[in-house]
């Protein structure tokens, strides 16, 4: 079923045949639907996929090397960060095991489908697509358990990776359920500005947050003793010189490998994308404390499927967007 992406138990030939006869009168194999597809000049596809009357955002992302597929943990996202559009969005319901390993399944059964034009096998999963996954930890185990098994997907614990941005309760609990790669949205060298553009900082602050990132890693064999940190550069907000010296400061407890990330605009937001040289300069002066620094190239931008960009079509029950409409708060057309 997760091997071959089978979903016709006629066709399992390897069963016997009474056993399929079987399994057809009790069973049936039903992953979520793709209901958009949207191709990038870069290679990276967008799935809307539905759930329910909803849809969520799923991309893979082809490399030279590999194929990414980044998936949805949640309908909409509860925590509000400034610079994400899904975040606008507001929040209906936390995705089922089946709808969050039914995206893995029906994007390898599309690619595997196009062998023949060269695309490559799905080699890692990211859980960095709509929601915020610590906040869905009782789907989002039992899912990345499928994908690491040998009789689901057989996913190295090292190529799915995890991304959170701060829920600290629930990572002290995914390192006691499971093992896999651990990614944080940190975006900012102090609380200040944390407390601003990523709100749950309010709640959970950086040293307490970071304290626990050390308390997953003590037990991780996955990340092979350091946390990748993702940290998106806005103009003139978290992208100075002096920000990548707080940054480095505050980091020299935490063995890490750090993603600077170009801003990826949408509809009413209130920020720019640091210039290039902005990102350099940033990017230098943290090497010049040793640290390894990536600028993450910008993938599926042209079609909206670039960091921070997916939106879906989510019922918002928090009521966010008449927040906004009141407040004269500028909205994102998806999300009307």
């Amino acid at each position: 079923m997760y091997h071959y992406c089978c979903d016709n138990f006629d066709e399992m030939t390897d069963i016997n045949k009474v056993l399929r006869g079987k399994l057809k009168e009790v069973a049936e194999i039903r992953a979520p639907e793709v209901v958009e597809e949207q191709r990038s000049s870069d290679g990276t596809i967008k799935w809307a996929i539905a759930v329910g009357d909803q849809r969520v955002e799923t991309v893979y992302i082809p490399e030279d090397d590999r194929a990414t597929l980044c998936v949805s943990s949640q309908v909409g996202c509860a925590l509000e960060c400034k610079f994400c559009s899904t975040a606008q969005q507001g929040f209906n319901r936390n995705l089922r095991v089946s709808e969050i390993i039914g995206q893995v399944w029906r994007a390898a059964k599309i690619v595997g489908a196009a062998k023949v034009t060269g695309q490559r096998p799905i080699t890692n999963v990211v859980m960095m697509g709509m929601g915020e996954p610590l906040l869905n930890l009782n789907n989002v185990v039992p899912a990345m358990e499928i994908m690491l098994d040998d009789f689901g997907f057989g996913l190295s614990k090292r190529r799915v990776t995890l991304s959170t941005s701060g829920v600290v309760p629930a990572l002290d609990k995914l390192g006691d359920m499971i093992d896999v790669a651990l990614a944080i949205s940190l975006h900012a060298p102090n609380d200040e500005i944390r407390d601003e553009i990523v709100p749950i900082n309010k709640k959970y602050n950086i040293e307490t947050f970071l304290a626990a990132v050390r308390r997953y890693l003590e037990k991780s064999n996955a990340n092979q003793g350091r946390v990748t940190i993702e940290y998106v550069m806005l103009d003139h907000v978290n992208d100075g010189t002096e920000h990548a010296h707080q940054l480095a400061e505050l980091l020299k407890d935490t063995p890490c490998k750090i993603n600077l990330i170009p801003w990826n605009p949408f509809p009413g937001a209130p920020y720019g994308r640091s210039s290039n040289s902005r990102i350099d300069r940033f990017s230098k002066v943290l090497m010049s404390y040793g640290f390894t620094t990536i600028v993450r190239k910008t993938r599926g931008d042209d079609i909206d499927a670039a960091c921070g960009q997916l939106a879906g079509d989510v019922i918002d029950r928090t009521k966010r967007t008449l927040r906004k409409r009141m407040q004269g708060e500028a909205i994102d057309i998806k999300a009307v």
